[in-house]
C-alpha cells in the first residue's frame, strides 16, 4: 500500500468573514463510533453556534467519507469541508466548523470560502504525518561495529527506537522499506559482516512531515 497522510495531532483554527466566526476543529478519529461521538461533542461544547457543520475521511485509502451541512445551504458548508481534507490526502480526520453568525449574510461564495479558509487555518494547527511502509529491524553488533552503524543511521535520519549495551550491543530499528536491503548491505560492508541483521515484522509507521523524525505510534 502507497504511503499516506495522518494526524499525528489534533487543532484548531478560525476564520472571521463580515463579523461570523468560523471555529475549525480538526481531530484524529480511526471509526465512525469515534467521528460521530467528535461531532456530538462539539455540539454540545457550542450549543450557542448557528451551524457544526462536519466531514470525515476514515480508512487508509479514504475509503468512507461522510459530511453534514447542519443548516447551512446545501453545497456551501459540508462539501468544500471534505473537499478540503481530500485534497490534503489525509486519512482516518474529522473536522467540525462552527459558525457563530455575524448579521451579515455571506452568500453561497462567501460561504464556501469561509468554510474552506477555517479549514485550513485549524490543518495549519495540526501536527500531520505520513504512514510509511517500512520494517522493524534488530541490528546486533560488537562495540568495535557500533560507532560505524550508529554513523550510518544519522546519515540515514534513522534513530534507534531502542539499544541494549551488555556483551553485544543490540538496536531495534524502524526501516523505511525502500532502504532496508541498502542499509543491510552497507552495516556488512563497514563493520566486515560482523553485524546480525534480523527483520521482525513489516509495518507501516508515521513519520512527521515537518521534521522526517520518526514517530513510534505504527500500524502492524
Amino acid at each position: 500500500m502507497d504511503a499516506y497522510r495522518v494526524l499525528l495531532t489534533g487543532g484548531q483554527g478560525e476564520y472571521v468573514e463580515k463579523k461570523s466566526r468560523f471555529i475549525a476543529t480538526v481531530r484524529k478519529c480511526e471509526s465512525e463510533g469515534e467521528a460521530a461521538a467528535f461531532i456530538e461533542e462539539m455540539k454540545k461544547k457550542y450549543w450557542d453556534a448557528r451551524h457544526n457543520c462536519s466531514a470525515y475521511v476514515l480508512g487508509e485509502r479514504g475509503e468512507l467519507t461522510r459530511c453534514s451541512d447542519d443548516g447551512e445551504p446545501s453545497g456551501t458548508a459540508a462539501r468544500p469541508i471534505l473537499e478540503v481534507l481530500l485534497g490534503e490526502g489525509i486519512r482516518n480526520v474529522a473536522v467540525v466548523v462552527t459558525r457563530y453568525f455575524g448579521g451579515v449574510l455571506l452568500g453561497t461564495g462567501g460561504l464556501v470560502r469561509a468554510y474552506t479558509q477555517a479549514v485550513k487555518e485549524g490543518l495549519a494547527d495540526c501536527t500531520i504525518g505520513r504512514m510509511r511502509p517500512g520494517s522493524e529491524v534488530e541490528v546486533t553488533t560488537d562495540y568495535n561495529g557500533v560507532g560505524r552503524i550508529l554513523y550510518l543511521l544519522g546519515n540515514a535520519g534513522i534513530e534507534p527506537l531502542s539499544s541494549d549495551y551488555t556483551d553485544r550491543v543490540v538496536l531495534r530499528l524502524l526501516v523505511p522499506a525502500e532502504c532496508v536491503e541498502a542499509l543491510h548491505r552497507q552495516m556488512e560492508d563497514a563493520t566486515c559482516g560482523r553485524v546480525r541483521f534480523e527483520k521482525l515484522r513489516d509495518l507501516f509507521y508515521a513519520d512527521r512531515e515537518e521534521t522526517g523524525i520518526l514517530s513510534v505510534e505504527s500500524n502492524g
